[in-house]
């Protein structure tokens, strides 16, 4: 494929499939996805980390190298999302005191950043650190630089996981013959990507309902404000409904086709029936119960993260992920809470991002793809491995082709029997077969031994 130079190959660790997509930068910023492929039941990796360091390596190549055969490429790095529940925000600050009226310059600012980079959380690191406000004594500002006060403090919001929750991604991408070109943080690729400029600003909280996990985040006054990972997703309303003699998959479509997250009571048939496989049934009144029960403990969750914040996102609440398609979310989320702000589900595809005619995307959730995508900025494919060069055999030692060494031979011995030099007539065997070295060394030399042995006239 052309223009090899300008492709970004991304992959995202999900707890029901692994998937890798391949997109190129127009000129005009505009991302076009040019392939998506994905492993689908690879069962390696839970609540988004890496459970099993064979079969996450084994689902890595095998989605490249579907991606390789689709695009015609060779890829050699890949970007990586880092997600996960042990990924969350802590709050820190960092304080500079001076003995009178000082000029903040850059260079102390930059000075608190250090030190909040030095920080130690146990068996955590930070993976990003997001700058807050700094207070100046009584004032907040978001850039001191070119202010005097008697002390500066650092506001900084450090994203944190678990230290072996980046080495296991970079070992199973080495282990499957890649590089690491990056590891963004999964949520906020998320968030860049669906959350306008004017909602950062005026504040809005993303609800990402995933298989095992939903992620939090919010934003105000455009800045990062809070990341937190619940261990609970949709995956578990799934396993409440199999937890009563149900095939997984049969669940699935249970919670899908009939499963509701709120239902007026008056909208129920009670007495209505499911027919199941093997001639079996279940009442449709305990499917919503269940599927019911499971949302609420959802909802409660997520609005024990924002609730906090309800008075500053005046853009409202935005779902996305696999689990905020079940029918009635948003009335379900208004029902549990007191939310009295604006609630939409993520849909369509933002401005900045187009689709090759080839790409289909089904049913899939790919914003958390598309949005790892977006974060990167360097080529990930290069040249195709070419067939490797017919190794010549043939030496050179600077006296001309074996047929023109032609000295006078002496007459041959029985200890050394004459030897022919075979012509391009009689040689039985082509001139190009190759020789071993050890013959033809053997050979030269005793050609040179023969002309020096050679007596004067």
């Amino acid at each position: 494929m052309g223009a090899e130079k300008e492709i970004i190959v991304a992959v995202e660790l999900g707890s029901t499939a692994i998937r890798a997509i391949a997109g190129k930068r127009e000129t005009d910023g505009i991302m076009q996805v040019l392939a998506i492929v994905q492993e689908e039941g690879v069962s390696c990796i839970r609540n988004g980390v890496v459970d099993n360091i064979d079969k996450t390596t084994a689902a890595i190549s095998r989605v490249v190298k579907k991606l390789n055969e689709a695009l015609n490429i060779n890829t050699t790095r890949v970007y990586v999302g880092v997600s996960g529940q042990s990924l969350h925000a802590v709050k820190n600050h960092v304080t500079k005191t001076f003995e009178g009226k000082t000029l903040i310059t850059a260079q102390m600012v930059e000075s608190l950043r250090e030190t909040n980079h030095g920080v130690i959380y146990p068996d955590a690191q930070i993976k990003e650190v997001v700058p807050q406000e700094y207070g100046l004594g009584t004032r907040t500002i978001t850039d001191p630089v070119g202010v005097q006060s008697e002390q500066v403090e650092g506001r900084y919001l450090n994203i944190i996981a678990r230290s072996s929750l980046s080495e296991n991604i970079e070992r199973c991408v080495h282990n499957a013959g890649l590089e690491v070109a990056g590891m963004p943080i999964t949520p906020v690729c998320l968030a860049d990507f669906l959350l306008t400029s004017n909602e950062k600003r005026s504040g809005c909280a993303l609800v990402d309902i995933g298989a095992e996990t939903t992620t939090i985040i919010v934003y105000t006054n455009k800045i990062l404000r809070q990341l937190v990972v619940i261990p609970v997703g949709a995956a578990d309303v799934t396993n409440d409904i199999a937890s009563y003699n149900i095939d997984p998959e049969e669940a699935e479509m249970l919670k899908l086709t009939y499963g509701n997250a709120w239902q007026d009571e008056e909208q129920e048939d009670k007495s209505a029936k499911i027919t199941l496989s093997h001639n079996r049934s279940i009442d449709a009144t305990m499917l919503q119960e269940i599927v019911e029960a499971r949302y609420e403990e959802i909802i409660l969750n997520v609005w024990s993260r924002i609730k906090e914040h309800n008075d500053k996102i005046l853009s409202g609440i935005v779902f996305t992920g696999g689990g905020s398609k079940i029918k009635n979310l948003l009335e379900a989320f208004k029902k549990h809470t007191d939310v009295d702000k604006q609630l939409r589900v993520a849909k369509g595809m933002p401005v900045n991002v187009t689709l090759a005619p080839t790409v289909q995307t089904g049913d899939r959730n790919i914003y958390s793809l598309i949005g790892i995508l977006l974060k990167g900025d360097q080529n990930c494919v290069g040249e195709p491995p070419s067939a490797p060069r017919e190794v010549q055999t043939e030496l050179d030692f600077g006296m001309g082709k074996e047929e023109d060494v032609q000295p006078n031979k002496p007459a041959t011995t029985e200890e050394e029997p004459a030897q022919e030099t075979p012509t391009a007539d009689t040689d039985p065997q082509p001139k190009a077969k190759q020789r071993s070295l050890g013959s033809r060394l053997k050979k030269f030399w005793g050609k040179v031994s023969e002309m020096l042995s050679e007596p004067e006239e």
